[in-house]
């Protein structure tokens, strides 16, 4: 499942866990679909960056020979990024929040 993030200023998608992960460090539910009010947003991003500066990534799990070709795993707050991104640029521009289900399943 793809999570879509809309505003007025811009469109991001993640993948469905990470979203609701970050949706419920912001203190929402994690229901989807959903919507932040532009003049809620401040607080939701203060509460996503306090979590995720104490958020401890888990430990990296033995990988097989195979396995290390594969890229590492992205870490939450790199994932973050993007979305605290159009948080803020939303909440400045007095713009609301809202995501959904793409209907892409991968």
């Amino acid at each position: 499942m793809l999570i879509r993030f809309d505003s007025k200023v811009g469109r991001i998608t993640l993948f469905g866990s990470v979203a609701v992960q970050l949706l419920k460090m912001m203190g929402h539910s994690g229901t989807v679909p959903g919507a932040l009010l532009a003049t809620d947003i401040p607080e939701a991003v203060a509460r996503l960056k306090q979590a995720l500066a104490v958020y401890q990534e888990p430990p990296p799990k033995a990988r097989s020979e195979k396995e290390w070709d594969e890229e590492p795993p992205v870490p939450l707050r790199n994932r973050a990024f993007p979305l605290i991104q159009l948080l803020e640029e939303s909440a400045n521009a007095d713009s609301s929040v809202m995501w959904s289900e793409t209907g892409l399943e991968l």
